[in-house]
């Protein structure tokens, strides 16, 4: 079943561990172009680079991008996302998925999946996906949040923490990665705005448990591809010019 859908990369120049970071060359590329072109790949019908800064919408105007200019006051990217969705003027139902900006191997099969996955659930504002867990120092990073959900997929519960908690060390149940990439209805996004952060929200430092709080649903499924890392630090960086030297990505 084909899905009609919307991607928006929110791109900021400014970031306090690697400034610039959007713009960084990547074999010849910046790293949003590689993202944009990513998500082209992805059976979009439309995709938008959403930016607050000028050097951006110029590069990204350059590789042939439809650039959106929003405000420099917002805190989260969903903020960002939210004012994409006013500005031109979608319906509630419209679906949008979020391309961080900084992922330039994400694969194209998972955008157009976690697409899928909110539309073939009605009952879901957002959408987004899981992976396993490589080894036990990554699942007791506190970087990598883990999400508990019920029996239909809808979770309960997204923490820094080794969730559930595995008391008599029986393992029922497999510790779940998540990774960063939603699918929203654009109608959550507009109420998004009105909703002031909610106390586990902020004690995690975990958005998407601001949806959680007020009552909206979120449909987790496994990634079809597992994805590779973000470039979060120049370190990152170096070791995705390794990858793509040894030609393994």
């Amino acid at each position: 079943m084909a899905v009609s859908f919307k991607v928006i990369i929110p791109a900021r120049y400014a970031s306090s561990r690697f400034p610039g970071k959007a713009l960084v060359d990547i074999a010849g590329k910046s790293m949003l172009q590689r993202v944009f072109e990513r998500a082209c790949q992805s059976g979009a019908e439309q995709v938008v680079v959403a930016t607050d800064d000028e050097r951006i919408r110029q590069a990204a105007k350059e590789f042939g991008a439809t650039v959106c200019m929003t405000s420099v006051s917002h805190v989260s990217g969903s903020d960002r996302l939210a004012e994409v969705v006013s500005i031109y003027k979608w319906s509630d139902e419209t679906i949008v998925v979020n391309v961080q900006g900084d992922e330039p191997l994400i694969p194209p099969e998972n955008i157009n999946q976690v697409a899928m996955n909110i539309a073939e659930h009605p009952q879901a504002a957002i959408a987004t996906l899981v992976t396993r867990f490589d080894n036990v120092e990554e699942l007791q990073s506190a970087d990598n949040v883990k999400v508990v959900t019920d029996h239909e997929g809808y979770a309960l519960y997204f923490s820094r923490a080794m969730i559930p908690y595995d008391r008599d060390a029986q393992a029922v149940v497999e510790y779940r990665r998540h990774v960063g990439l939603y699918a929203y209805r654009a109608g959550y996004l507009k109420e998004f705005t009105k909703l002031q952060p909610s106390p586990i929200e902020l004690q995690e430092k975990l958005e998407q448990l601001r949806a959680l709080w007020y009552g909206w649903k979120i449909h987790v499924a496994v990634a079809i591809k597992k994805p590779l890392p973000g470039v979060d630090t120049p370190e990152d960086l170096k070791y995705l010019l390794e990858l793509l030297n040894r030609n393994s990505v």
